[in-house]
C-alpha cells in the first residue's frame, strides 16, 4: 500500500457518528458525485459494509490507515 494520498475534490468527514449515519452520508454523497471527481472520506472505524456496495455500484476506492488508526477512503467512478 502507498502512502501518497490521491488528490481528491470532496472530503466528507463522519468521524464520531453512530452507523448507520456515516453509510447513509457516503451514499448520498455519491449519488451527486461528478464522474471525474474523488471523494475523499474519513472515519474513525473501517466501514466494510461499505466496500461490497461500492462494488456492486461500479466504484473503485483506496484505503488508507491513519497514525490514530482512523481510514481515509478515497472513491470515484470507476472508468
Amino acid at each position: 500500500m502507498t502512502t501518497e494520498r490521491p488528490k481528491h475534490d470532496i472530503t466528507l468527514d463522519t468521524s464520531g457518528l453512530e452507523a448507520p449515519e456515516p453509510l447513509e452520508r457516503v451514499l448520498e454523497a455519491l449519488s451527486t458525485l461528478d464522474p471525474r471527481h474523488c471523494l475523499r472520506m474519513l472515519i474513525d472505524r473501517e466501514p466494510r459494509p461499505l466496500y461490497a456496495i461500492l462494488d456492486q455500484n461500479n466504484f473503485s476506492y483506496e484505503i488508507f490507515t491513519t497514525p490514530d488508526y482512523h481510514y481515509e477512503i478515497f472513491i470515484r467512478h470507476k472508468n
